[in-house]
């Protein structure tokens, strides 16, 4: 929201919402399951990668390992397609809905996991997580926007944190299946692998299609008759609900007070609401947008990615290490356990504390893992405490960096621009993971860069970067309705956003009165029909 006057007071700022039940909270939880094959799709490569019969697939008989620029070419190819499935996802969802575009979403993703599964040479393989890469694209940069959107408040850090626990689950049933599979001798050990994703999909799909519509894309779109209804589904309470009409009152108050400060016209002038402002104003969209395009940025700075797309090799070159696919299990198994932490500790400490905190935890460990990858790199006993504090690092990454970027920038922007600043945020987590996916092998690999473990330099270095960014520009968002982060933010610096309470509502005047009025109308003369459209 721009600068400028508070919206009026009014309304009590603490029933604008209904109670949490546990149908209405189930409800929310499902989309999380999104994460599993964003998740799975991420990890199943690391392995496949290292599998033998594989790496004779795609480079012939007697090979022993893949160059540099194929594992580079491999893994990078997704993010690249997803960075601009992610920016395509910000249209349709404005234009069909948040769940429609994330079932597309999934239509295009089980194309690419067919054409991957086909596929028994590098170009087929190539194009199928290209395609494969549209479709994550689409589904996760709005399945974030539709768990943000439906979420109570009490519970929204918590449920979109469960969407980070749901890749982390991928990531472990990927390290599972490659462990499983690995000493096939025939195709079924990687085709296993990929065609498995088909599942994950189809899950998600014929889920998402039982659940309703986001009630704030039927206010976006003028159809309040189907917000009402789809609310009242959500928060599992009867149509003529005080809560559902105090709720809807709100949301309805501050899209009309956010678009009459900054219309939005045709499509390009669409996307330039998202950069108007000024980047030193805390509210302004510009600084909205930076803020969440760059906070995706700095979760793959941390080097997180590095662990999960090139663990099992980077293990591999270590030398000591005999079975470097359980390692890579362990890893992802610190991880998948402590993301939970996360569903409790991002309601009760907060996300701007956990950012802060994190980052620090992390430049200690991998620091740490520099410091003995340089000086005793091959003592057996040295690597066991470098996997050691890598599993620590991983501890803090999915206790902070991994749920709660994802939670932030689901939450900062306002509704008329919030399809396209929550698709340019994770669009830009695509591409910093394309860029690192193509960079890392020819940092480590000992016929480049040959770095191996002291490659944790750079990674600490940039997590130093991560503690002043989120002690400098994160505000707290959490207990907060979307409409009270709109507010907060307008009046608040991110060094004094934790200390601000809700003390008006945009509901509160004679403009939302009004609207509401007109809400009332529509909803009277659509009866029991409206039941039916949804």
């Amino acid at each position: 929201m721009p600068g400028g006057a508070a919206p009026p007071a009014g309304a009590d700022t603490l029933r604008v919402e209904a109670p949490v039940t546990m149908k209405a909270y189930l409800m929310c939880v499902f989309s999380a399951f999104g994460g599993i094959f964003f998740g799975y799709d991420s990890g199943y490569i690391a392995g496949v990668m290292g599998m033998d019969f594989f790496i004779k697939t795609i480079e012939g008989p007697g090979a022993l390992v893949l160059p540099a620029w194929k594992k580079s070419l491999i893994t990078s190819i997704l993010s690249a397609g997803t960075f601009f499935g992610s920016l395509a996802a910000g249209d349709l969802a404005d234009w069909i809905g948040r769940k429609f575009t994330v079932i597309l979403g999934c239509l295009v993703f089980i194309i690419g996991v067919i054409l991957q599964t086909a596929s028994a040479s590098l170009g087929l393989i190539v194009a199928g997580r290209l395609v494969a890469g549209f479709g994550v694209g689409f589904v996760s940069a709005i399945i974030i926007l539709y768990m943000s959107e439906i979420a109570p408040r009490k519970v929204r850090g918590a449920i979109v944190s469960g969407y980070q626990f749901c890749i982390c689950i991928g990531l472990l049933l990927a390290s599972c299946v490659n462990y499983g599979t690995q000493d096939r001798d025939d195709s079924s050990s990687y085709r296993i692998p990929i065609g498995l994703q088909m599942a994950w999909a189809l899950i998600l799909a014929g889920g998402l299609a039982l659940l309703p519509e986001s009630p704030r894309f039927f206010v976006r779109k003028g159809q309040l008759d189907k917000a009402r209804v789809t609310l009242a589904r959500l928060r599992d309470q009867p149509l003529d609900s005080e809560y559902i009409r105090d709720e809807l009152a709100e949301i309805i108050a501050n899209h009309e007070y956010e678009t009459s400060i900054a219309p939005v016209g045709g499509y390009w002038s669409s996307w330039m609401v998202c950069f108007q402002g000024s980047v030193f104003n805390s509210s302004s969209n510009l600084r909205r947008t930076v803020l969440g395009t760059s906070l995706q940025m700095m979760q793959q700075w941390t080097g997180c990615n590095f662990v999960f797309y090139f663990g099992t090799t980077f293990f591999q070159q270590l030398g000591t290490i005999s079975n470097p696919f359980l390692i890579s299990l362990i890893t992802t198994l610190v991880n998948v356990c402590s993301t939970p932490i996360s569903f409790w500790s991002m309601e009760r400490v907060g996300r701007r504390p956990l950012l802060i905190w994190g980052a620090l935890g992390m430049v200690i460990c991998q620091y740490i893992v520099a410091i003995i990858g340089t000086v005793k790199p091959d003592d057996d006993n040295c690597v066991k405490a470098m996997i050691a504090f890598i599993c620590i690092y991983i501890f803090f990454f999915a206790t902070t960096w991994g749920p709660g970027a994802w939670v932030v920038i689901g939450e900062v922007f306002p509704l008329p621009m919030r399809a396209k600043g929550v698709a340019l945020s994770t669009a830009s987590n695509w591409l910093w993971n394309c860029i690192i996916a193509v960079i890392t092998p020819y940092m480590v690999d000992s016929d480049k860069g040959n770095l191996g473990a002291k490659v944790f330099w750079i990674w600490g270095s940039l997590c130093c970067c991560c503690f002043l960014y989120a002690f400098l520009l994160v505000p707290e968002t959490k207990g907060l309705t979307l409409e009270q982060v709109d507010q907060m933010l307008n009046e608040t610096t991110p060094r004094t956003s934790a200390r601000w309470v809700p003390h008006s509502t945009y509901a509160g005047g004679e403009k939302s009165e009004k609207s509401v009025q007109h809400h009332e109308e529509k909803v009277a003369a659509s009866g029991s029909d409206a039941e039916s459209q949804v």
